[in-house]
């Protein structure tokens, strides 16, 4: 490994070059101290007996499970202290977390999905942690309006894959490059630089027992990909669904693809599946970054002027031309209303 290049060497060489301060370097080092404690408690499977549901709901009603509890507890106290935070939001609480009295607060607000996909833990499958870093007064006590910034406004991304390996995707706004955990070392090493998606792709990932529930426009496009060389796509088409975002997001960075989880009207009086702050946005940074796309059929994810913060979108993101394509679907469609 002595030929690799460390996160934190990264990272300092970034802060050399001035493309990222003294306080947002630490800071990248802290999320990174916490996400190996999560690394470590799901590589444990059900050994600590963490598996199974817990006794509560977060705010989307939904029933958490004990290691959503445990990774938010591990983001949480390993940003509290360090002052580097003005305040924190996570999927996993009502209200934004205040920085404790007794810690100075910084000049960044991080929102994080501690443990993304958490359905699949019980089935042994891949999960992740999601997170966004914002920039705001140096050490205010934040309000809701400080956090409801548009995902534009973004200093930093990043994802993390608790897979068959740890794997750390980050953007700092120069291109995305991942890194791989040496879970003997204990750190993260530059496995793969400069990640892009490609423009074109035969590949799509949709959930397809919610059809019946889709908008014009989608129905329209997944009906094209099925029909495959037979169709006026004129090329076969594969179909993947993880029911992990990070998974999803990794694959279409490493091989290409489209990923789309659309407004339907399963439940209409939700305006998506997928949350703005905390899981689109950051994941829109990252693909844009990797030179491919993030909208919602309408709209650039990234150009949304948030209304709260456990605001859910409609979610299209992959190659570039694929997500183009599916936008004047919607935009042919909305045309015609």
């Amino acid at each position: 490994m002595h030929h690799k290049i460390s996160l934190s060497q990264f990272i300092t060489e970034q802060h050399r070059q001035s493309l990222v301060n003294e306080d947002l370097s630490s800071l990248l080092n802290d999320i990174a101290t916490a996400c190996k404690q999560i690394s470590h408690l799901t590589s444990q499977g059900d050994l600590m007996g963490t598996w199974g549901d817990s006794d509560s709901e977060n705010i989307q009603g939904e029933v958490q499970k004990r290691l959503d509890i445990i990774s938010n507890d591990y983001m949480f106290n390993a940003l509290n202290w360090t002052g580097h935070l003005a305040g924190m939001v996570s999927e996993e609480e009502d209200e934004p977390m205040d920085i404790p009295d007794i810690y100075p607060r910084g000049k960044y607000l991080a929102l994080f999905d501690p443990l993304d996909g958490s359905s699949n833990i019980d089935v042994n499958l891949t999960v992740g942690t999601i997170f966004s870093i914002l920039c705001c007064e140096q050490g205010i006590k934040p309000s809701h309006q400080d956090f409801l910034q548009k995902g534009g406004k973004q200093v930093c991304a990043g994802f993390v894959l608790y897979g068959p390996s740890t794997m750390l995707v980050l953007t700092t706004g120069q291109g995305v490059n991942g890194f791989t955990l040496n879970q003997e070392i204990g750190e993260f090493y530059l496995s793969h630089p400069k990640m892009k998606i490609p423009q074109d792709t035969q590949e799509f990932a949709i959930n397809m027992s919610n059809q019946r529930f889709w908008e014009a426009p989608v129905q329209q496009y997944i009906a094209e990909c099925i029909e495959g060389s037979d169709g006026i796509r004129g090329k076969d088409f594969n179909m993947r669904w993880i029911a992990s975002l990070v998974a999803e997001v990794y694959r279409i960075l490493t091989r290409g693809g489209i990923f789309i989880y659309p407004y339907d009207f399963k439940d209409p009086a939700k305006e998506g599946r997928l949350r703005l702050m905390y899981e689109a946005n950051p994941i829109a940074f990252i693909v844009e970054q990797a030179g491919g796309l993030c909208s919602t059929g309408r709209e650039r994810m990234l150009d949304i002027a948030p209304k709260e913060i456990h605001q859910r979108v409609p979610v299209i993101l992959g190659a570039k031309n694929e997500v183009n394509r599916l936008d004047s679907y919607y935009k042919e469609f909305d045309a015609c209303k």
